[in-house]
């Protein structure tokens, strides 16, 4: 998880982000970005999540407790 931030912050093409951002408070915020998690979750962390999984998380940091709570 060390780089769980910068992955986010690729996928959401900001600068940075914090982990009280909301989710859907990014332009980027869609259907695509949905499908970049799922892929960086199941690539980097070996952890399958829905698209209303990601969804329901809120927040980066819910979605990283998430993540941790399926490792």
């Amino acid at each position: 998880m060390e780089n769980f931030i910068e992955s986010i912050s690729e996928i959401f093409e900001e600068e940075t982000v914090e982990l009280s951002d909301e989710l859907e408070s990014f332009d980027a915020w869609d259907s695509l970005t949905i499908l970049s998690i799922i892929a960086i979750c199941d690539s980097e962390y070996n952890v399958p999540l829905s698209a209303e999984e990601i969804e329901n998380s809120g927040t980066i940091l819910g979605l990283r407790e998430l993540i941790e709570s399926k490792m």
